[in-house]
């Protein structure tokens, strides 16, 4: 079954957002023309508590990209951002829903963070994406949505560690580029570990 991920096409960040990405409201409807492609669509959102230790704000004297040990594991802070059931987790209006057949969350352990549309940071939580790919006789996926250097990367990292087959859609995904030539080190490194690169155009 061809199947599409689309990873944090939230309102929080979309470029006016509380943790914009760049120019991440241009993959919306590239989105849109791929949806009607696939004959299965999930939906993978960040889902986080107010009190998130990934937010700056829950920090005292730290501010936004600062780095801070979290129970060991070292952990980048961003703003509050995609609060649970709040305006900026939704995703976005423009991006076509009706084909999503199960949405799926992450970042909801307020003690670590999750860039992975399949695990927490440590590995030590599920978000259960897995096991539906699994229960669905998945063995593909084409991931697209925000952001390339982080959610993408990583949960493009998983799924071929996980034994499955992944394309990643690069003109549906946008980059933050917090740190110069992130999205180039994000692309160099999911060639590596085996992920396909294509474009839109290529989906057929």
């Amino acid at each position: 079954m061809k199947t599409l991920l689309i990873v944090d096409v939230q309102n929080d960040f979309m470029p006016k957002g509380a943790l914009g990405v760049p120019r991440g409201d241009e993959i919306i409807p590239v989105i849109n023309r791929l949806i009607p492609k696939f004959s299965l669509v999930l939906a993978c959102m960040d889902w986080h508590p107010l009190d998130h230790m990934s937010f700056a704000k829950n920090h005292p004297d730290k501010k936004n990209g600062d780095i801070v040990d979290v129970k060991g594991t070292a952990q980048i802070l961003w703003p509050a951002h995609c609060t649970q059931n709040s305006y900026g987790a939704e995703l976005v209006e423009e991006l076509n829903k009706e084909q999503i057949k199960c949405n799926f969350y992450k970042g909801t352990d307020k003690w670590i963070d999750s860039y992975s549309a399949f695990f927490d940071n440590a590995h030590l939580k599920s978000t259960g994406l897995n096991e539906y790919l699994i229960s669905h006789h998945i063995q593909e996926i084409y991931i697209v949505g925000l952001a390339t250097d982080y959610c993408i990367l990583y949960s493009a990292i998983d799924a071929i560690n996980l034994g499955y087959k992944v394309t990643v859609i690069a003109d549906g995904c946008r980059a933050i580029n917090l740190f110069a030539k992130d999205e180039e080190s994000a692309y160099e490194k999911m060639r590596e570990k085996g992920v396909a690169i294509l474009t839109s155009n290529e989906i057929s």
